[in-house]
């Protein structure tokens, strides 16, 4: 009986350290990761900490995404999206790639990835506001005003349904 029990203990202890080794997680190095680098080290530090510490997180992931591309690294910034979109995206992971690709001035891709989140979830009236006012600004009013109808329809007293199509007719740039 007592081999029993010390080897039941023995495996228990086993079983609990094997536990601890991975449940520790690396340190992140904060405020070291970009003190005193020159800009373009520090960014580019600071974006690799964000993406290992993003994880399988397809916002935080599409984040990460947004700045690479944005920043000139489009292959890297694609690959990003590409990793977060090989899955079963939700609709707000699409709306995200248009935006990144609205930002890099480049409208037929925000288009595709717009359509495929209006696609995916054809109830969420904010999502259809924020598009609208995209195709606003983008000079296609009657896209745009069709969705904010779908919006108003849904929700007619969203005050952010309001403010994004006063940001798209005055020209102020997106809020977030």
């Amino acid at each position: 009986m007592k081999t029993g029990l010390a080897v039941a203990l023995a495996a228990g202890c086993l079983v609990f350290g094997v536990a601890l080794g991975f449940g520790k997680k690396e340190k992140s190095p904060g405020i070291d990761a970009i003190r005193g680098k020159p800009p373009q080290e520090a960014g580019l530090a600071a974006l690799q900490e964000a993406q290992k510490l993003a994880g399988d997180n397809s916002w935080e992931l599409l984040g990460v995404a947004r700045v690479y591309y944005l920043s000139g690294d489009k292959a890297h910034g694609q690959a990003v999206m590409d990793q977060v979109l090989k899955s079963k995206p939700a609709a707000s992971d699409w709306q995200r790639v248009g935006e990144i690709y609205a930002q890099a001035n480049e409208p037929q891709q925000a288009e595709a990835a717009y359509e495929k989140a209006l696609a995916g979830d054809p109830k969420d009236d904010n999502e259809r506001a924020e598009i609208g006012a995209w195709y606003i600004r983008i000079g296609q009013r009657d896209k745009g005003e069709e969705l904010f109808s779908q919006a108003f329809a849904r929700n007619p007293d969203d005050v952010w349904h309001y403010l994004r199509a006063a940001e798209a007719f005055l020209g102020v740039p997106e809020g977030r």
